[in-house]
Formats: structure tokens, sequence, C-alpha cells
């Protein structure tokens, strides 16, 4: 589970974990992966925990590549992802956000997805999740990096499915709206609709336990999406510049 120090990746881990179970737990803060280690091993399951820095494609790429010729992967959970907006004051992100959540959101899960998914094809079986966002749907204004590197992934994710598809291997991926984590309360603005992390990380796992393409939750998202593409262009336009967080 990559991005399992967060609070989604600490959810899905908890649902997870049971008798019978190995649990892989990448992530960032090594105490909070210690910890939660600890409660899957409570719960029955066993459990390792794997430091990981996503800024740093190449060696992820391949400490997922040593760990899958270690102990095969049947299922590999990308719930990864930063999150931010421009700053008040500001027309634009900087660069270095750009990049950030461009490399964090999109290249490094993309990467890790292809070089595991090519070797759950060679073996036959294997299921990937690749959590993207509700974001993905829309041209945020304010959150340029964080919705255009979710629609890259989301696109990406489509792709991979396809490819895939045939030798075995299911692709799902998840467009959740808000959900209820230390790292969503930080992000300015209302939040309708908001998820528990355990809600969460039932809908994900059922998701991927019957090989779904694509789920968007919960549902009143869908109908934004559609409702995204039906409107014309300058009333798209007024309406997304609308919705920027107060400035603080």
């Amino acid at each position: 589970m990559i991005g399992a120090s967060g609070g989604l990746g600490c959810a899905l881990a908890a649902h997870y974990a049971q008798a019978g179970t190995h649990l892989l737990l990448w992530g960032r803060n090594e105490a909070r992966l210690e910890e939660l280690a600890q409660q899957c091993r409570a719960a029955g399951s066993t459990a390792e925990i794997q430091l990981c820095d996503l800024m740093q494609v190449e060696q992820a790429v391949s400490a997922l590549i040593d760990l899958d010729r270690r102990t095969p992967i049947g299922i590999a959970v990308f719930t990864a992802g930063q999150g931010d907006v421009r700053p008040a004051g500001s027309l634009v992100e900087s660069a270095e956000l750009v990049q950030r959540l461009g490399t964090v959101n999109f290249v490094a899960q993309a990467a890790m997805a292809a070089a595991l998914g090519e070797r759950m094809a060679v073996r036959g079986r294997g299921k990937i999740v690749l959590v993207g966002s509700a974001a993905s749907f829309h041209a945020l204004p304010f959150a340029a990096a964080y919705s255009g590197s979710k629609a890259g992934l989301a696109r990406f994710a489509d792709a991979l499915r396809i490819g895939l598809g045939p030798h075995g291997v299911s692709v799902t991926l998840v467009s959740p709206g808000f959900i209820d984590t230390a790292a969503a309360r930080q992000i300015p603005g209302p939040k309708p609709m908001i998820m528990s992390a355990a809600d969460a990380a039932r809908r994900i796992a059922n998701a991927a336990e019957k090989g779904r393409a694509h789920v968007i939750m919960p549902w009143p998202f869908a109908l934004l999406r559609m409702l995204d593409r039906m409107l014309p262009r300058f009333l798209k336009d007024r309406l997304l510049r609308s919705l920027a967080p107060p400035a603080d």
C-alpha cells in the first residue's frame, strides 16, 4: 500500500488487516508506519514497513520491483498524494508546487504502477488500485497542479486498465470527493458530502474486489462531472472561478 501513513492509507490498512494477510505499508512517516504496523499485527495480519519518498521516482520504482521479487504482490493500492491551492494573492501556483504535485500525484505512482503491472501480467493475475480525485474532472484555476496531476493519473489508469486487462490484471481508478483526513482539514473552503476515511476505505476495497474500472464517490460527484461536461464553456469558467477559497 503506497501512502499508508496518510489518513486514507491508514484506514485501508485497517480494513485489510486480518488473519492470513500480509501488508506492505509504504509511506513517508516512519513513526506512523510503525504504529500502523503494530495495529495491523494486533488484528491478526503480518505487516512490514517501507519508507518511500515519491520525489525520488527511480528509487521508488526500484524498491517496489525488489519487494515484488521477494514477496509477489497480489493487490497494490496507491493512495499517496498531495493537495494544495495557490497562495493568497498569487495568480498562479509556483513552478516548484507544480513540479512537486505532478511528481507525487502522477509521475511516481504511474511509473510504479506500470512496473508492477508488467510483473503482474507475467504472472497472469493481480489488482492495481489508483486513488485519484473528483477534482480531476474540473479545471480548478486555484488548484491547477492538483486537478491537473489527478487528471493525468485518471487517463493513465484507464489506459493501463485496457492494456493489462487481457493479461489477468485489473486496474481500478477511484475518484473520491472529500475525505475527512488530517491533510484535508488543512485545505481551506467548504467540503460538501465529506466521507469518513473508514467509509471511503470500505468502498475502495469493494470496488477493487469486484475489479471495477472506475468508481466515483459519493455518487453526487458523478452528477457534477456530467454537469461540467454539459455547461457552455463561458458558464463553466465563471463557475470555477467563483469556487476559489477565500483569502486568509
